[in-house]
């Protein structure tokens, strides 16, 4: 039922941000930076929850907590990232927005490429050696 009350939350702060952006627009603004934070915080329990599970899951499978550690940070940047790109498009900055993403991509891919050369060693591994 949270998922109730936080919907109700974002689309009450939506319906006030409507209305008193035309007297107010930094208020409105505030207000809506407000609430997406306040739901951000409120997640996070949600997410260190999900993040326990994960490892737990991990653990049985004797998956290296490296690789899950890793994938873990990429998600988080991933959500983070949107989350500051989608406030910078409330703000009507579109620029700074796709900067951001830009940057998110960037960070996600250097956190990525150990995963990748593990993966590319792997398959080296696998194929038959000529010669």
């Amino acid at each position: 039922m949270e998922i109730v009350q936080l919907v109700g939350l974002g689309l009450i702060a939506t319906f006030l941000a409507l209305v008193v952006k035309e007297q107010k627009p930094a208020f409105a603004f505030l207000l809506t930076m407000f609430v997406g934070a306040f739901i951000f915080l409120f997640l996070i329990d949600e997410i260190a929850v999900m993040i326990e599970m994960i490892s737990q899951l991990a653990k049985s499978a004797n998956i290296h907590m490296v690789y899950l550690q890793t994938i873990l940070k990429i998600i988080g940047i991933a959500y983070i990232t949107e989350f500051g790109a989608q406030i910078a498009k409330d703000a009507g900055q579109s620029s700074i927005a796709s900067k951001i993403e830009l940057a998110g991509k960037i960070f996600i891919l250097v956190l990525a490429i150990p995963i990748i050369k593990a993966v590319i060693e792997m398959i080296l591994s696998l194929l038959p050696m000529s010669g």
